[in-house]
């Protein structure tokens, strides 16, 4: 509230400032016995171009013809001047409207029309000493030196900031367009994961009705069905549940909605692994008592797509293993080390279009070196695979 009461303020008296020295302008062509209606057509030109409020500029009145229109009445006056061969006034009010029209050149115009329009606002500029050159040729030089120093000053402020301006909207492009990346991201392991669980669960459906077929079980078959696709049922519908939320996201509605992005965290892990167990696979959860939920949102959340990239790509590609064990615990220097391991030979029933293409854990590996960790993937001895996040202590 303080600082736009001080910009409030601000902008009042630099207007103010404004109309006081272009009334300095009028009362030099009065003094000097000079037509004051041709001064006043060019301040009040150029004191409409800058000071037009935006919210009410209609959208005819672009930044190039702001600028270009009251430059041009300024070289009329001069040009006049000149042919007339007689004395014509001139003072810090037109050189102040000129300067603005100059800086608002630069700075708001399109890139083809900036220069055009900038050179334009500066030569009118310059051009207007040429105005006192027959009488006095030592003050006009003067003037003139004088005026090359202020384009120069208002010509290198207005690039600087519109170079600005122009970082500030490559940066902001460059965040959203990362935020959508890991958007994508976020969707492909929830809805990789649930899909996957739903492909085998709907293949064990499959061959308990095969394997019942023509015995006495075969009478029913709903009771043994239930579980297998109640969980289908669930994989199923958080998908969908992820789904919606990551299109929320990316429509731009809502903070509220933006902050319910698919993430998950250590509490989540014990979920997800409930979630993924199945009567012919167990999977153990080591959590040290010195892993503490206090950890930074990004890092858990990182260790929960550990977690969750390992048990999708356990149902992918080892849909024999029977022990999956699960660790959290910190190292010896206070990192926190997470591990997936299982027991599996390598044996899958999935389709190969389903198998994937190893982007899972291309943006796992991404995930975690963002935060100075490592990821290691390989098998264990003997058999079976294991997977090892390392996150460091001082990202903890």
């Amino acid at each position: 509230m303080r600082f736009t009461w001080a910009r409030g303020w601000a902008r009042g008296a630099a207007v103010g400032a404004l109309l006081a020295v272009s009334v300095v302008d009028l009362q030099v062509a009065t003094d000097v016995r000079y037509s004051v209606w041709r001064a006043a057509a060019v301040l009040v030109v150029g004191l409409a171009a800058v000071l037009w409020p935006a919210a009410r500029r209609p959208g005819w009145l672009t930044p190039q013809l702001r600028t270009a229109v009251p430059a041009l009445l300024s070289l009329l006056y001069t040009g006049a001047s000149i042919l007339q061969r007689r004395d014509a006034p001139f003072g810090p009010g037109e050189i102040a409207v000129l300067l603005c029209l100059l800086f608002i050149a630069v700075r708001h115009c399109p890139p083809r029309w900036a220069m055009a329009c900038g050179v334009l606002d500066a030569g009118a500029l310059l051009a207007t000493p040429l105005r006192y050159f027959r009488s006095l040729p030592d003050e006009a030089t003067a003037y003139f030196m004088v005026g090359v120093v202020l384009v120069g000053l208002t010509t290198g402020l207005a690039a600087y900031l519109r170079s600005l301006d122009y970082r500030r909207t490559v940066a902001v492009a460059e965040t959203r367009r990362e935020e959508r990346v890991a958007i994508a991201a976020d969707l492909h392991d929830f809805v990789a994961h649930h899909v996957t669980g739903i492909l085998v669960q709907t293949q064990m459906a499959r061959m308990m009705a095969a394997a019942t077929a023509g015995t006495a079980a075969a009478t029913r078959p709903a009771e043994d069905l239930d579980p297998v696709l109640a969980g289908i049922e669930r994989a199923a519908t958080e998908a969908l549940a992820s789904m919606r939320r990551t299109v929320g996201v990316l429509r731009d509605t809502t903070t509220e909605e933006a902050d319910r992005r698919p993430v998950g965290d250590l509490a989540a892990i014990t979920e997800l692994i409930e979630g993924f167990a199945s009567p012919v696979q167990k999977v153990t959860l080591h959590r040290d008592a010195a892993v503490s939920a206090d950890l930074p949102h990004e890092v858990q959340a990182a260790a929960f797509r550990v977690v969750q990239e390992a048990l999708t790509n356990v149902r992918r590609h080892a849909a024999d293993a029977t022990e999956i064990t699960v660790g959290l615990r910190h190292t010896g220097d206070g990192s926190l080390a997470v591990t997936v391991s299982d027991d599996g030979r390598g044996g899958t029933q999935l389709p190969a279009a389903a198998h994937g293409g190893g982007f899972g854990l291309v943006g796992l590996s991404e995930r975690v070196t963002a935060l100075g960790g490592e990821l290691h993937a390989g098998p264990r001895t003997g058999h079976g695979w294991e997977l090892r996040a390392l996150f460091p202590a001082r990202g903890l």
